[in-house]
């Protein structure tokens, strides 16, 4: 047997923070170095943090790149350490892993496909590093080999995919397997999205199997730069089999996964198979480095799935766990003082303040009570238990107008309650009178629901913005917004209204999924690991409620969906012309074989409302605050979803669709 140890690091990483990203990278190195270790694989861009948008342009930040680098080598002596940074060659800049050999530069693997498509614009700042080519980089007088290379230690052979390399049809994998490769290493900086996991397991025992070798596989963790959600979840696996998988959604600064493998098993495997051609004779770009194996015991360290991740309820989990990692993170990272959310009594605004609560919970049980708040040092938590510190952190608000009911009153409150949430309620009546009495005196007329209906709507969202962004500043603390993507998808928004705020973390969730997900919250049959939490039964004001903005009088009886029409019918519509690109004609067919039982005329008229509405208020969306991506059906224009903000409004498309209908 010829056992290699081999160990995947997932970082919490934050843009061009050089010092914290070093010292996570320390920090993971001597972990690995204390547990015998032989190979680290750290995650994509780990020095600079993956997300610096167009700072990759200032020549600057690749160069402390090179500085911090260089600071870390030490750390590197007594192991072989892949670690991501750009890197500047003939005024290109490339996406590289540095393999660092018992402190000292091996060499430089450039990444070959670069992901443009979604939220990633790579493109945009790298080049893609062509296949089979290799030269060389000079580093302090020395020339340090560049390129696609495979690496030579101690007999054992490493090579590289990248990231993206790993999800093209033609692998850089496959060729690494002809020139005899023993382990290969994937660093990577792989958004999470429900479902995406999924994918992973299988292209890294999917790769272990086909090309007959170890894989390792490691990804960054949290909400590094604001927008991306990254879940972990290091993978290895040898010849098919996954051995060892790595915590997800984990709120400390880094995880450890290791596996002792067998690199004699791989070969023989290889040597087994049929259809296996290796190449012949020399002719690869191959790096020799002087580095020992150290002697192991035959063992893996497994880790198997979370029970979470294997039961029926995965996408429930996976939102609540991402969502509540995504806002610790952005909380610690921007020093916010805690966060303020207008609590309407609603769905949006109840599953954004029970996020926060979760967000609290989930990080005391991973890292404990006292480190918890030692995370959080910039605020001078003092709570002593769960509840108190959500009370610190999250202020809810109940603003009524003379449209609030006695329900959405009392649901307001009793979340707040249930959840340890400090709770305001403010009466806003005289704001929205006084408002409308200026307008009333400056056009010399009464202002009426039968004549100004929006205007008289859009008043009473407006004038609870700035008592919240006030309680906010007064706590130096930050306004969460609470509109959710079916709604941000028609506009049925008001600006500066209930989209008031800095940060909007269900604004990727589209309303239907937010209902299930509240309901799966108030009922949930087992309770959220690690947590000794049951049901949350003052959910069920809220889940027994119709969904309503509440601004017109009582007797309107005013509901979201007579406003626009049935949220799974909007939500199938969205994804339709939205996510498939299908147009107004086709999407009335996807829709009516799916809605069979609802009136063909009527699904047309929702059709074509939404297209209408979807072109009219692409300027709403362009303002919104940034939200947390966790589906790749997103509309967000700043990452996933780009629609002009001036357009023709599929005219032509619409009259056609009139037209075809009787």
């Amino acid at each position: 047997m010829r056992l290699v140890h081999v160990a995947a690091a997932c970082l919490n990483q934050t843009p061009l923070d050089w010092d914290g990203n070093r010292a996570n990278i320390v920090a993971a190195l001597r972990a690995a170095r204390g547990r015998a270790v032989d190979i680290v694989c750290f995650p994509e861009l780990c020095i600079t943090g993956y997300g610096c948008e167009d700072a990759f342009h200032s020549p600057a930040v690749a160069a402390m790149a090179l500085t911090v680098l260089d600071e870390v080598l030490p750390e590197t002596r007594g192991i072989v350490a892949a670690i991501g940074l750009p890197l500047l060659y003939n005024n290109g800049l490339f996406n590289v892993v540095a393999l660092c050999v018992d402190g000292k530069i091996a060499g430089f693997v450039a990444k070959q496909n670069l992901a443009g498509e979604g939220l990633h614009y790579e493109p945009r700042w790298f080049k893609a590093w062509p296949a089979g080519v290799r030269t060389t980089v000079e580093l302090d007088d020395v020339d340090v080999p560049l390129g696609d290379l495979l690496f030579e230690l101690d007999g054992v052979r490493l090579g590289f995919e990248i990231c993206e390399d790993a999800w093209v049809a033609s692998r850089p994998g496959a060729e690494l397997s002809r020139r005899g490769v023993d382990v290969i290493l994937n660093p990577s900086a792989s958004h999470f999205a429900f479902g995406k996991f999924a994918v992973r397991k299988g292209f890294v025992a999917e790769g272990a199997r086909a090309f007959g070798v170890t894989y390792v596989y490691t990804n960054l963790s949290g909400n590094e730069s604001g927008r991306a959600i990254y879940d972990g979840g290091a993978l290895i696996a040898t010849a098919g089999e996954l051995v060892a998988q790595g915590e997800r959604f984990s709120f400390e600064p880094w995880t450890l996964t290791t596996a002792v493998v067998d690199v004699d098993r791989t070969r023989r495997i290889q040597a087994g198979t049929a259809s296996f051609r290796p190449h012949i004779g020399t002719g690869g770009a191959e790096v020799e480095a002087d580095f020992h194996f150290g002697r192991h015991t035959p063992a893996v360290d497994p880790l198997p799935p979370a029970s979470w991740e294997v039961g029926d309820s995965l996408r429930e989990e996976e939102f609540a766990r991402s969502i509540a990692l995504a806002l610790f993170d952005y909380l610690r990272k921007s020093r916010a003082r805690g966060y303020v959310v207008s609590l309407s009594g609603g769905a949006d605004s109840t599953a954004v303040s029970c996020l926060v609560a979760l967000m609290v919970e989930l990080g005391c049980a991973q890292l404990g009570l006292e480190p918890f708040r030692q995370r959080l040092s910039h605020i001078g938590l003092s709570g002593t238990s769960t509840r108190a510190l959500v009370g610190e952190l999250l202020t809810c608000a109940y603003q009524a107008t003379a449209n609030s009911g006695d329900v959405t009153r009392a649901a307001a409150r009793g979340v707040a309650d249930a959840i340890g949430a400090t709770f305001h309620e403010l009466d806003v009546s005289a704001i929205v009178d006084a408002y409308v009495a200026l307008a009333a005196g400056a056009l010399g007329r009464e202002l009426t629901w039968e004549r100004d209906d929006l205007a008289l709507q859009n008043i009473q969202a407006r004038v609870r913005g700035p008592s919240v962004w006030m309680l906010a500043n007064i706590k130096g603390a930050l306004l969460l917004a609470t509109s959710n993507r079916s709604e941000a998808s028609v506009g049925y928004a008001t600006m500066d209204g209930d989209t008031c705020g800095g940060l909007s973390p269900v604004a990727g969730i589209n309303k239907a999924y937010l209902l299930r997900w509240l309901a799966w919250l108030e009922a949930r049959p087992t309770p959220i690991e690690p947590l000794d939490i049951g049901p949350l039964p003052a959910l069920h004001l809220v889940t027994a409620q119709r969904p309503t903005a509440e601004l017109r009088p009582a007797a309107a009886e005013q509901t979201d969906e007579g406003d626009l029409m049935p949220y799974v019918v909007l939500d199938a519509i969205e994804r339709a012309a939205i996510r498939d690109k299908q147009s107004p004609s086709e999407v009335l067919e996807v829709v009516a074989a799916r809605f069979s039982e609802l009136d063909r005329g009527q699904l047309a008229g929702y059709v074509e409302r939404f297209f209408t509405l979807w072109c009219r208020n692409q300027w709403k969306r362009e303002r919104f605050a940034p939200a947390f991506h966790v589906d790749d059906e997103n509309v967000d224009p700043k990452t996933w979803c780009r629609f002009p903000i001036l357009s023709g409004g599929y005219a032509r498309e619409l009259r056609d669709l009139r037209e075809q209908e009787p």
